[in-house]
């Protein structure tokens, strides 16, 4: 089990529920635009935000954010360490940096006194792309190439004394992101966020994502994880990351829905009654398996196995609760008919 770091109120690692993370992609400087953003991802149910930091108005800024929500906030700093320092003097709960990019040792341990006597921890991340000259020169671009990049930079906050640490080592192909987070964490425990960095579009990258995280966590690697995918709505990352959670059966919160995937037997429009399930379920907050089964060969029992669910037939469906049938209903009344009993086994209003 990795040691726990606290961002903020949030805990990781030590066998805290894994952590969702996303990142603004709003200008920092603009306060009123970076608010609404994260508020935005508050509501997707993001555990922890982080902020571009690339000049000192945006760190100046980042006082007034910090004032106007309640989510933890991660300052990314890369080259200038005095940013990491007024980051840190505008409360922000965890900073992001690659000790061996913002200049000498000094510097680093500059950082890594100023959060030490805050008590904010620091995240050394690490990406396939932005290896190092000397580690491209000896390691190339592979998987080795990474941890030594991640273990030189650790050690480094180690000589300062500083060990609230956290760790990513993103690459952009699956096997290399798996083999990299395996490989380090038989190296040192601290915890890992875990990333497939460039990972793509909305759907392409989700998939990548699912797949690495998928074989990580299964083996109780990682602690904390972002979902990096090519959008400017930051909240899509959070429904990927909440998604995968949630089908690993890791922390999750929220309906799950499992729906069949229609075939010639299939009589109703099932592809627009599960969209339309999915979406009214999206944001309800209760544990539930909600089934929408197309046909009778497989529909009566896979509903059965679930809390509640539909089972359809020719214009039709059977509602069944905790393997019970309830009552049938047409076709355009199967969908009300379901959320009705939802709210009804969960108390909460669709």
């Amino acid at each position: 089990m990795s040691r726990q770091i606290l961002v903020g109120g949030v805990a990781i690692g030590g066998g805290a529920p894994v952590s969702v993370q996303s990142m603004t992609s709003t200008d920092t400087r603009d306060v009123e635009a970076t608010v609404a953003q994260i508020e935005a991802l508050a509501g997707a149910g993001c555990d922890i935000v982080r902020l571009a930091v690339p000049d000192r108005a945006s760190a100046e800024a980042l006082s007034a954010i910090k004032k106007r929500t309640s989510l933890p906030l991660v300052a990314d700093i890369h080259f200038d360490y005095r940013l990491a320092l007024a980051a840190l003097e505008a409360g922000i709960d965890k900073i992001r940096i690659n000790p061996g990019n913002i200049g000498g040792p000094e510097n680093t341990r500059a950082v890594a006194a100023a959060c030490k006597v805050r008590g904010v921890p620091i995240r050394v991340g690490v990406n396939g792309g932005s290896l190092s000259r000397i580690v491209l020169e000896k390691y190339g671009h592979t998987v080795e190439g990474l941890c030594h990049s991640a273990l030189e930079n650790v050690e480094a906050l180690e000589a300062c004394g500083f060990e609230d640490i956290a760790v990513s080592l993103k690459a952009s192909s699956v096997f290399e992101t798996i083999r990299a987070y395996r490989m380090f964490a038989g190296m040192r425990n601290y915890p890992l966020h875990l990333g497939v960095t460039h990972a793509g579009s909305v759907k392409y990258g989700t998939l990548k994502s699912a797949a690495a995280f998928g074989a990580l966590l299964e083996n109780g690697i990682g602690d904390t994880l972002r979902v990096s995918l090519t959008t400017n709505d930051p909240v899509l990352e959070v429904e990927a990351a909440r998604d995968i959670l949630k089908a690993l059966e890791l922390n999750a919160t929220g309906i799950t829905v499992v729906s069949c995937p229609t075939c010639g037997r299939t009589q109703v429009d099932l592809i627009a009654i599960a969209a339309e399930v999915e979406e009214r379920v999206r944001h309800m907050d209760a544990k539930l398996t909600v089934a929408v089964m197309g046909c009778a060969v497989n529909g009566p029992g896979e509903s059965r196995q679930a809390d509640i669910g539909i089972a359809c037939g020719r214009g039709e469906g059977l509602i069944i609760c905790k393997g019970e049938i309830l009552y049938k209903v047409q076709e355009s009344e199967l969908v009300p008919s379901l959320m009705k009993e939802i709210h009804r086994l969960t108390g909460v209003c669709p």
